[in-house]
């Protein structure tokens, strides 16, 4: 089902609908313009082998204008209007509008057909089955029907509505005939962005980009052309989605290639899905998707603020603290953790019997598994945090700047931390311990389907703080974002936070990126390598494969492409490595030369993108010429995150350690040792792929910004002035910019 934007391409039978004010400009004329971008994309969507219906409204629109020209010519500018005007609008301007489409259509060589109905259509179930059926076997023909209630004759003005199998509006039709051909998507354009959370015309209205059941909304003023305002089209979303559409949007129209835009899975409009409506949403398992974008109300931007100057306040209660002070409060986490291991566990119980319920599995349940390893991992983690050194107000340089002027630049926290993680618990007390003590406050974002044991697990952390503390730093320190809706106002608040760092896909990261102005700490993809050179020990090259591949499947650091030289083709242990991986219970895909070289045997998979993070026994599998191929492969092809070169010969070893641009690069040894705990770090808030400020497994030292101390022990102090022609040569002070030992 889809679950995100991203997912909106998988769409095979796609109902679009263009409001009056789409297809018709504000004198009642065709837009032509307008009309020819839906029919491009209709025309793109249809080479796709998808499905493509229009249901057109504009008749009316453009009988109008026919109708006024009309009344100049006969001399009856002014008359009263009949009951029946609209109806003999739409007569008047039907027949103009199909041919437009027609005519443009055409020139694509896409056949059109024209279907105008009226609810009277659908008042039975043959009406309806013969609706269907001849939409059905004009799809199956490449046929793009164009339909539109047929208002010359349905006497329908827009206020009647015949019962829940009919429709009063074009929206309504949309969600009917979306049913009926069991669409997928749904797309209405219209002359707004999309949804607000007050009417478009005020100042402040901010736009809705995930519809959720709690989501409220105003209407607008209804366009004096269409029939169904605001209210119409949400009501008509909701009416598809239970009659099974997955995905539906409210959209801007008046972009040319807004549908091009939701297609590519862009931010446009306002989305609407079956998942959140059902309460089934489960997010893909390749991304974290974009049901974290809501514009919320003010009230609950109120509420996020309200976190976010909570978390800013206990951050710097909590650097009031001593070293001794912020260490008791680890420690104390850890032993509460560790005494409530049992109730832990029954809690994440309960999060994985849901996941399981609607249908996660594989490398996604495993990672939301809270069991008693990881729990002592977390222990002995948050202990390790807790015996470090003090990193705050550690001096890094000195400078004598003059004579009685002494500069130092310390350490001290950065602030408050936005960090949005994917469905692993136990990211969670990692995070928080490195926060405290490196003396940051934080805010929490973990995936839903964890909800219930990141909430248990913050509750018994907060208490811990506050109790540590006597009460100095109180549980505002540690903020746990709950609503993915509120993701959207977070980012908004660079006065209050001071870093997001996103745990997630490519997707979550550059959406991230493009939507703050704070500061974003990338933690990405995990395509890492593994190239096996020509003077690789062959049993230290198996065993490293199958160690980076099997020991955590799942994790950013695991194998996910193995290169092999020429040379083990020819010497046999390329051969040897495959059979050893498949013997491990890894599936091997290959590319085009391992394929040639027929070292995967008969049975084989070929590889469909060396950017597959797999997360799973699958590994990508292909044979190089040299290093520099090998190296060239990896910066092309990989996420610059952990990279090994397996070989016994130094020099080759050092050169692949210097060419390979990535975060982490290890001469003979596994990439799963890329870790915040097995770096001697304690643990991580994650792995950064960014170059700026801290790059591979953060933990307190990538937390910590600088701070610079300049002190005058001189009887009048330092000025600029002392240093200047403007003080006499004798008494001018001079720069001596000595660095001192620290």
């Amino acid at each position: 089902m889809i679950s995100s934007r991203k997912q909106l391409c998988n769409a095979d039978i796609i109902v679009i609908k263009a409001g009056t004010t789409v297809v018709s400009t504000p004198d009642g004329y065709p837009c032509i313009s307008r009309m020819a971008a839906l029919v491009e994309s209709a025309v793109k969507l249809s080479r796709d082998n998808k499905k493509v219906i229009i249901i057109s409204s504009g008749s009316v629109g453009v009988g109008k204008s026919i109708l006024r020209r009309q009344e100049y010519k006969m001399g009856l500018k002014g008359a009263a209007l009949s009951t029946w005007h609209n109806s003999a609008c739409a007569a008047s301007g039907q027949l103009g509008l199909m041919s437009l489409y027609d005519t443009m259509f055409s020139q694509y060589e896409v056949p059109t057909s024209q279907l105008l109905v009226t609810c009277f259509d659908f008042d039975n179930d043959e009406r309806r089955n013969n609706i269907k059926c001849v939409l059905q076997d004009l799809l199956s023909h490449g046929i793009v029907p164009v339909i539109n209630e047929n208002d010359a004759v349905s006497a329908n003005q827009g206020f009647k509505i015949f019962g829940d199998d009919t429709f009063s509006d074009n929206d309504s039709l949309a969600a009917i005939v979306s049913g009926l051909v069991e669409a997928k998507l749904m797309i209405l354009l219209t002359d707004v962005a999309g949804v607000f959370n007050k009417p478009p015309s005020e100042p402040d209205a901010e736009l809705i980009d995930i519809f959720e059941e709690t989501t409220s909304f105003k209407e607008g003023q209804k366009s004096s052309v269409g029939r169904g305002g605001m209210g119409a089209k949400v009501g008509a979303v909701l009416r598809a989605l239970d009659n099974g559409v997955e995905a539906a949007l409210i959209a801007p129209g008046g972009e040319h290639d807004v549908v091009d835009k939701i297609m590519s899975g862009s931010n446009c409009g306002t989305l609407f899905l079956r998942a959140i409506r059902d309460g089934n949403f489960v997010p893909a398992e390749d991304e974290v998707p974009i049901p974290l974008r809501k514009n919320p109300s003010f009230k609950e931007e109120m509420r996020v603020e309200d976190m976010a100057r909570g978390a800013k306040a206990g951050s710097r209660k909590l650097l009031s603290l001593d070293s001794e002070g912020r260490t008791r409060i680890l420690l104390a986490i850890a032993a509460a953790l560790e005494a409530r291991q049992d109730d832990i566990i029954a809690v994440n119980q309960e999060d994985i019997a849901g996941a399981k319920a609607i249908g996660m599995s594989g490398p996604a349940l495993h990672r939301l598994n809270m069991d008693e390893e990881k729990i002592k991992s977390l222990v002995d983690g948050i202990r390790s945090i807790a015996a470090q050194r003090e990193p705050i107000g550690e001096v890094t340089s000195r400078t004598l700047i003059s004579q009685d002027l002494n500069l130092e630049k310390t350490t001290v926290p950065i602030g408050v931390l936005l960090v949005i993680f994917e469905s692993r618990p136990d990211c969670l007390p990692q995070i928080v311990a490195l926060a405290i003590r490196s003396g940051n406050g934080v805010l929490l974002k973990g995936g839903k389907e964890a909800e219930k044991t990141n909430s248990f697990l913050h509750d018994i952390i907060v208490r811990e703080i506050e109790k540590a503390s006597d009460g100095v730093v109180d549980r505002s320190v540690i903020g746990l974002i709950t609503s993915q809706s509120d993701i959207a106002s977070l980012l908004k608040l660079d006065a209050y936070i001071d870093l997001v760092i996103p745990r997630g896909s490519e997707t979550l990261v550059k959406y991230i990126k493009e939507t703050t102005k704070i500061p974003v700490l990338g933690h990405s993809d995990g395509v890492c390598h593994l190239y096996v050179d020509k003077d690789a020990d062959p049993e230290k090259a198996l065993q490293l494969a199958i160690d980076g591949k099997t020991d955590y499947p799942s994790a950013c650091n695991a194998i996910e492409t193995i290169l092999l030289h020429q040379h083990t083709v020819d010497s046999g242990l390329a051969k040897d490595l495959i059979a050893g991986l498949r013997a491990a219970g890894v599936k091997v895909r290959g590319g085009d030369r391992a394929i040639a070289s027929r070292v995967l045997g008969s049975d084989f998979l070929r590889v469909q993108s060396f950017r597959t993070e797999y997360g799973d026994m699958t590994v990508s599998l292909d044979i190089v010429d040299d290093l520099q191929a090998a190296v060239d492969h990896i910066n092309h092809f990989g996420s610059s995150h952990t990279d090994v070169i397996v070989t016994e010969e130094k020099e080759t070893a050092e050169q692949f350690l210097r060419a390979v641009d990535s975060a982490c690069v290890f001469h003979n040894a596994s990439p799963r040792l890329a870790d915040g705990y097995r770096f001697g770090l304690g643990a991580e808030v994650g792995i950064s792929t960014s170059r700026i400020h801290a790059r591979g497994p953060v933990g307190v030292e990538g937390l910590l910004t600088s701070k610079w101390h300049l002190r005058s022990t001189a009887p009048d102090g330092h000025t600029a002035t002392m240093f200047s022609d403007k003080t006499p040569e004798a008494a001018r002070k001079r720069y001596l910019h000595v660095k001192m030992a620290v």
